[in-house]
């Protein structure tokens, strides 16, 4: 089922929202400021293109 779910979502806009998240990205790693931001937008876009089944988890670094 995850399978069948991220087909339909990458055809009926999973696609777009991960281009759309991506340039946004690439927009914000354009300053220096940005770029901590930017690299997170693309993080997004990976799961944007495949949310069903995907892990999002916050790691502690020491």
């Amino acid at each position: 089922m995850i399978f069948i779910g991220n087909v339909i979502w990458f055809v009926f806009g999973g696609l777009l929202s991960a281009i759309a998240w991506w340039i946004t990205g690439l927009l914000w790693c354009i300053t220096v400021v940005g770029i901590p931001f930017g690299k997170q937008f693309f993080k997004i876009a990976k799961v944007a293109l495949m949310p069903f089944g995907a892990k999002v988890v916050r790691k502690h670094y020491l």
